[in-house]
């Protein structure tokens, strides 16, 4: 039982008796440590095993464990979500406790939460309603009534989505009709069980002699109303029988009510406790858990004091790739290459994840993806094309398209303004709402459809084309249907929050600009803060293959306006840590830029070598000339780096544009630097590149064969490259 653990998961698995509480970082196999403990207890005989409850948040995560338990001998063990527990105590203790039968659970609460905004006379759109569901979720899981909701919100500086006096209204009206027809709500199954633990103690002792031992998972996420009900379960004792399991780095849903405090707390609740820290990881290289640890050590506040430094237990792979593209599609169709590439090599699509901040930006990888046959899935949200405001889109836009001369698009000068006119009519505005929620989704989505438009019409002019609404619905349409195969195996599209508690091989963590991530509403220091968790999670999704990404501008010839979010800083190649610290590889954070040259990064115009022009095409600005101009490329030098390119990425098993991209070589073999600085200010050549491949690039520019690694001798003879 004990024999494949590691000496910290040993620890957790043999303290049977609590409280215990295990800080797991990403990756270190907590839920191993947990599920062995309980399987232990039981075979030990220290636990029957109808006297164990384990409690985690989702459905699929509490079936893993089950499935888990049943392999390591421990059947009979009971292992369910916080909500599923307490309904099933409810529904046992309701007739004795209260009297008559259960109230009737409501499954969604969205259809009686507008009926009481039209009690209150409120006009909700529907997206409306969704975020107004979801304030009143939150105020029931951190215990609010009604009339303390508005003080709350002051108090936290929440970002309400509409007037919190409003909310607070619906949420009186809702939880009156709901009592009225005798219902109850996923929130209500929670307050009423600990509310009749409380009040009975009689059944409460029938509760805690049932059961004797508690283990919760992801602890981070607790929220006030569960923790009350955990101290009925556990009883006066605390937590004598509680073993909790967190990593308050991974607290991304405090916007549903969730805190670390408790998991961080812990301590200080029980003085006895033991404490278990797992910090080696078993999932990602040493280089994804590097840029992970970097991330953290900028962090700030109360969990980040608690931070854990991960420790890879994997093979060295491939750097962190950080990509910078002049334009949304741009970076989309490349992210999309770059996929067909790693497909093409032998790695599964469904070892493959693109994450985004927002569903918003799912769109565009969509498209991407499809053009180039890559199949794909949506997690966590509805496809585009079939998302309720892009479907009522499409009914508005075909509308105005048999219409032929509709009024609501007179005077629009393109075919974006009658686009944007035509959607105007279901509230779609030039700038984005504020605050987050579902109101912001719909207008990204709506966003998403103008920007389709304005691409739409700029491929068509280049094509010596014109276009009017008719033919952009019709684009639409072929669109739809290209995304609407059956589903198959393919690569994840997700957000960030989706992808908790998942990994793949291969991610790509797009979009990572100033306003995106962190998210522009995003204006406490712990939203801050919380903001780089989220992305602290997505680069701990990754095994093996981490790619890091942004734009600098929406659309293709826009202002190159953006920035890359500030949680790059002092971790991609060319930019500075906050506080001007560097960190060193196996320190605390940061990440090792070695020697660089001050005139690395070019600013301003890349006008061309040839003929002066600004440049503004990406490969153009890294050759630093036309296309059209005459080359002074050494054709001989850039295929010797074509040969020894090949035979770095076979013997690091990457795509070879992880070593270098062919523009990259081009510029090379332009320039034929002659020293490290030379080649340090070539576009293309970052630090961490320099260290590891520049005296083999410099050799091969003086004409030379690079020192051969002993690695790459094979049977007498150098690798064969192809």
């Amino acid at each position: 039982m004990l024999a494949g653990l590691d000496p910290e998961q040993r620890a957790v698995a043999t303290a049977l008796h609590g409280p215990v509480c295990v800080l797991a970082g990403a990756g270190t196999g907590k839920t191993r440590a947990i599920t062995h403990r309980i399987a232990y207890g039981v075979r030990s005989g220290v636990y029957h095993p109808q006297q164990v409850l384990a409690v985690t948040f989702t459905a699929r995560a509490a079936g893993e464990m089950r499935g888990r338990l049943r392999q390591l001998g421990a059947d009979g063990v009971q292992a369910r979500t916080f909500h599923a527990a307490a309904l099933r105590q409810l529904q046992y203790f309701w007739p004795r406790a209260v009297g008559g039968p259960v109230p009737q659970l409501l499954e969604r609460k969205v259809q009686l939460v507008a009926e009481a905004a039209g009690r209150c006379g409120l006009r909700v759109q529907r997206t409306e309603l969704r975020d107004l569901t979801a304030e009143i979720e939150w105020a029931k899981v951190t215990q609010l009534a009604p009339e303390d909701y508005p003080a709350a919100v002051a108090k936290s500086g929440r970002d309400a989505p509409r007037d919190p006096a409003e909310t607070a209204q619906v949420y009186r009206v809702y939880e009156e009709t709901k009592s009225r027809r005798g219902n109850i709500d996923f929130e209500d199954v929670l307050l009423l069980t600990a509310a009749i633990l409380e009040d009975r103690p009689d059944i409460a002792d029938q509760v805690r002699s049932q059961y004797r031992h508690f283990t919760v998972d992801e602890y981070q996420d607790v929220s006030p109303l569960q923790q009350r009900l955990l101290d009925q379960w556990t009883g006066p004792d605390g937590g004598a029988s509680l073993c909790v399991v967190g990593d308050a780095s991974q607290t991304i849903y405090s916007f549903t009510g969730a805190t670390p405090d408790y998991l961080l707390n812990f301590r200080g609740r029980h003085p006895q406790a033991t404490v278990v820290k797992l910090v080696r990881d078993y999932r990602s290289t040493p280089q994804v858990v590097h840029l992970a640890n970097g991330l953290l050590a900028q962090a700030r506040g109360e969990a980040a004091r608690h931070r854990l430094e991960l420790v890879s237990q994997r093979e060295a792979g491939p750097e962190p790739v950080y990509t910078e593209y002049e334009d949304e599609p741009t970076e989309a169709e490349t992210t999309a290459r770059r996929i067909k590439e790693l497909l093409a090599a032998g790695v599964r699509a469904s070892e493959i994840a693109v994450l985004f901040r927002t569903n918003g930006q799912s769109e565009v990888y969509e498209q991407a993806l499809a053009d180039l046959g890559v199949p794909y899935q949506l997690k966590g949200a509805e496809r585009f094309f079939e998302r309720p405001e892009v479907r009522d889109a499409g009914v508005l836009l075909r509308g105005a398209a048999r219409a032929g001369d509709d009024p609501l698009t007179d005077g629009a000068p393109d075919l974006a303004g009658q686009v944007r006119a035509v959607l105007a009519a279901r509230g779609f505005t030039p700038e984005p709402p504020a605050g987050s929620g579902a109101v912001r989704d719909r207008w990204e989505s709506l966003a998403a459809l103008v920007r389709l438009a304005e691409e739409f019409e700029r491929t068509r002019a280049a094509d010596g084309q014109g276009t009017d609404l008719a033919a952009y619905v019709a684009e639409l349409d072929a669109r739809a249907a290209a995304q609407h195969a059956p589903a198959v195996e393919g690569v994840t599209l997700a957000s960030l929050h989706a992808a908790k508690g998942l990994e793949w091989d291969a991610v790509f963590l797009v979009g990572l600009t100033e306003g995106t991530l962190p998210i522009i509403y995003a204006k406490t220091d712990e939203q801050i803060e919380e903001e780089r968790r989220l992305l602290y999670v997505g680069v701990t999704r990754a095994r093996k293959h981490l790619t890091l990404s942004w734009a600098l501008s929406r659309s293709p010839g826009g202002r190159a306006s953006r920035k890359p979010s500030r949680f790059l800083d002092g971790l991609r190649p060319g930019s500075a840590m906050p506080g001007a610290r560097t960190g060193a590889r196996g320190g605390r954070g940061g990440v090792e830029l070695g020697e660089r040259s001050a005139a690395r990064r070019v600013r301003g115009p890349v006008k061309c070598r040839v003929c002066e022009k600004v440049l503004t095409e990406a490969v153009e600005r890294k050759l630093r000339r036309c296309e059209s101009c005459p080359s002074t490329m050494d054709e001989g030098l850039y295929e010797r780096m074509r040969e020894w390119r090949a035979r770095q990425a076979k013997k690091q098993g990457v795509p070879a544009y992880v070593v270098f991209t062919d523009a990259t070589l081009m510029a090379i073999a332009e320039d034929v630097p002659a020293n490290r600085q030379e080649l340090a200010v070539i576009s293309g050549v970052g630090a961490m590149k320099l260290d590891k491949y520049g005296a083999d690039v410099l050799s091969l520019c003086a004409g030379e064969e690079p020192e051969e690694d002993p690695d790459d001798v094979e049977d007498g003879g150098p690798v064969d490259p192809a």
